[in-house]
């Protein structure tokens, strides 16, 4: 496959990157600023991706391809600061493509920034404004390039469904009409991270945490649904998750969300009297991980309904199950498994018809650490749908990450 070919690049970039390390440890020092006696704190760091996807047609997940090969470049920066022991603030800016893996020009994007004030200075709570990852789940803790052991997301985060937030169906039939998903008009159960616009409070109390979320728009909701300048507040979505963590190996995680998932764009596709905010997105999610020396497993399971003008309630099961092993320090290896199953609804003849196709998705990752500061990694996923178009798609990707 094309993907082969550039691998040798990678390979002597990543070696190349082993006489930098001096370089890039003076970086760190030079990007990190303190002030007042220490009362003043900030450090700008970030990633340099280059992916590499070697693809079957139409691609899977949220990639948008038109071509068998993908390069994916990728620059993100983040900036911390801390002002005493009570106030926090961080943003994320990135230099890509699109929020997604795309073959479109190079741009530069703002996605995350908030201010978390911590009253108390306690455990006990804390206050979050502005745009930032939601609190539901346990991927987004380890979404980042550096923390997650496979290039792309879990199934529920990037596999996209017959709900579209652009426009409301004519009838059921036309719902499910073609089966294929666009990028441009439908959602996944929870689109990346979600970095919506909004506000939090989070807090942990002995073995138990919690945390609680209103934003602007849904977890479905796609990227450019994120800025409040883009959706305001009319129509807010809840989310809050409760944890439990009895010690350092297990933590178990109950999430739930609601809130409407159409954009403005479709209120003029909506019956008579009715209004965006009349048609949610209904989310339960159970997530657990588990630690112990080199092996690391996580696994969550969403239930998920959308309420979907003209058909009624449609729902769907996500779930994954992940593992990962490092063999040393540097290298490990990862594997998941993904699937989705989708429910009948009435179609306009009195029977039932299935509004997705049931698929099942397994991914296989090997990495390996040379520095502190690069990373390589293989992957290779299998996915499997009853659907004509993509019934067997296979993809091959790499990822080389520079960390400063």
């Amino acid at each position: 496959m094309k993907i082969l070919r550039p691998l040798s690049f990678i390979l002597t970039l990543t070696a190349s990157s082993l006489a930098a390390e001096d370089f890039l440890d003076q970086v760190d020092e030079t990007l990190t600023i303190n002030a007042f006696d220490g009362n003043v704190r900030a450090r700008l760091s970030g990633f340099l991706d280059l992916e590499l996807y070697g693809l079957d047609l139409p691609p899977p997940g949220l990639i948008d391809a038109n071509h068998h090969f993908l390069a994916n470049p990728r620059l993100s920066v983040f900036l911390d600061a801390q002002i005493g022991s009570h106030v926090y603030f961080f943003a994320q800016s990135r230099v890509d493509r699109d929020f997604d893996p795309h073959d479109q020009e190079i741009r530069v994007r703002l996605d995350e920034y908030a201010l978390r004030i911590n009253p108390s200075a306690s455990d006990y709570f804390e206050l979050q404004i502005g745009k930032f990852a939601t609190v539901v789940g346990n991927y987004v803790q380890r979404h980042l390039s550096w923390d997650n052991p496979f290039i792309n997301a879990p199934l529920p985060y990037e596999n996209l469904t017959l709900a579209s937030d652009t426009e409301a169906p004519a009838n059921a039939r036309d719902f499910v009409s073609g089966f294929i998903p666009d990028e441009d008009e439908n959602l996944p159960v929870i689109w990346g991270p979600s970095y919506a616009s909004g506000a939090s409070v989070a807090g942990k109390i002995g073995e138990f945490n919690y945390a609680l979320e209103v934003k602007n728009s849904a977890l479905a909701s796609r990227p450019k649904s994120w800025d409040a300048t883009q959706i305001g507040f009319d129509h807010p979505t809840v989310s809050g998750r409760f944890g439990f963590r009895p010690n350092e190996a297990w933590n178990f995680g109950f999430s739930a969300s609601d809130g409407p998932y159409l954009r403005p764009e479709a209120e003029r596709t909506l019956p008579p009297g009715q209004s965006l905010g009349d048609f949610r997105q209904l989310l339960l999610g159970q997530d657990i991980s588990y630690a112990i020396h080199h092996l690391q497993l996580w696994a969550e399971f969403y239930e998920v309904r959308f309420q979907v003008p003209r058909v009624g309630n449609v729902d769907t099961v996500a779930y994954y199950l992940e593992g990962k092993y490092k063999f040393t320090p540097q290298l490990f290896a990862a594997v998941r498994w993904n699937q989705q199953l989708f429910n009948t609804i009435a179609d306009d003849a009195g029977g039932s018809i299935r509004w997705g196709h049931d698929l099942w998705r397994i991914d296989t990752s090997l990495g390996y650490r040379f520095t502190a500061h690069t990373q390589l990694k293989l992957q290779y996923s299998f996915q499997s749908a009853n659907s004509d178009s993509r019934n067997l798609t296979h993809t091959l990707a790499t990822q080389v990450t520079l960390r400063f």
